[in-house]
């Protein structure tokens, strides 16, 4: 593909800084008692992840803590899941109304991390011709959490660690749109070849596993429900109506192409 560069890991801008590693549990080998374990205290008191079929997720919350590089568990803990990289055979292929699209030709059960969204880490309001720019998935952790711009709140009790950066950030603040993102308009991975589906098979899932800032949060696609084999991947892109400018100033329209039952007819 003219003008794209496949990545397996997260790029950053020049002009962004990634936070300090956070200080990390004691556990030994695997994480094994949340109430020892400081990273499952961040959860609730609880690991958000069961064993079976290799890792699941029980269910999606505002953000996840996993583990990290201070940790003193290994590779193999519960609570390093979407840290393991690809899993299923995922493949991107042709489709007569939508562009490419992907499927997997393994089973994927529920609540299974299937791909991490990767790109280049920006700031939202430094893009060029964001407009014409599809790639672009804005990290709104703090406004889901927050239920803010038509976003649908989450249940969950993690217990966000609140550094003081981010209590600078105020309502009016929240109110625009988030301050960074991803762009996976030259650089990426699988991910960025996944449609929007207004009935989606996969949903995202903020995860933070090296710093606490949930600005910068990893984007994670995870199973909503189980997934036969070459069966269509999507996840609801989440755009609001009316909500796409273009240079012009103009509000920008773009059908929607799922095919869904209570499809919204428009993508924005």
């Amino acid at each position: 593909m003219v003008g794209f560069t496949y990545s397996k890991y997260i790029q950053v801008a020049e002009n962004i800084s990634i936070p300090a590693n956070a200080e990390g549990c004691n556990c030994k080998g695997n994480c094994t008692n949340p109430k020892e374990c400081a990273c499952a205290r961040l959860n609730g008191s609880d690991f958000p992840y069961v064993h079976h079929d290799g890792g699941r997720l029980i269910e999606a919350k505002d953000v996840v803590f996993e583990c990290g590089p201070t940790c003193g568990c290994g590779p193999g803990c519960i609570n390093r899941i979407s840290q393991r990289g690809l899993k299923y055979q995922l493949e991107v292929f042709r489709t007569p109304k939508k562009g490419w699209a992907v499927r997997s030709r393994d089973f994927i059960p529920s609540g299974a991390p299937v791909c991490e969204y990767i790109g280049v880490v920006r700031r939202t309001d430094e893009l060029d011709n964001v407009a014409d720019n599809d790639y672009i998935f804005e990290i709104d952790c703090l406004h889901t959490m927050k239920g803010i711009g038509g976003r649908e709140r989450r249940l969950g009790d993690a217990s966000l660690p609140i550094d003081d950066q981010l209590q600078k950030i105020d309502e009016e603040t929240l109110e625009t749109v988030p301050e960074f993102c991803i762009d996976a308009g030259s650089v990426g991975n699988v991910a960025r070849f996944i449609n929007h589906s207004c009935e989606p098979n996969l949903f995202v899932q903020c995860v933070l596993s090296s710093h606490h800032d949930v600005r910068l949060a990893r984007v994670v696609l995870f199973a909503a429900e189980n997934i036969a084999p070459f069966q269509e991947l999507t996840y609801d892109y989440g755009y609001a109506l009316d909500s796409v400018v273009g240079p012009d100033g103009k509000i920008k329209e773009q059908l929607c192409h799922c095919g869904t039952t209570d499809c919204r007819k428009r993508l924005y």
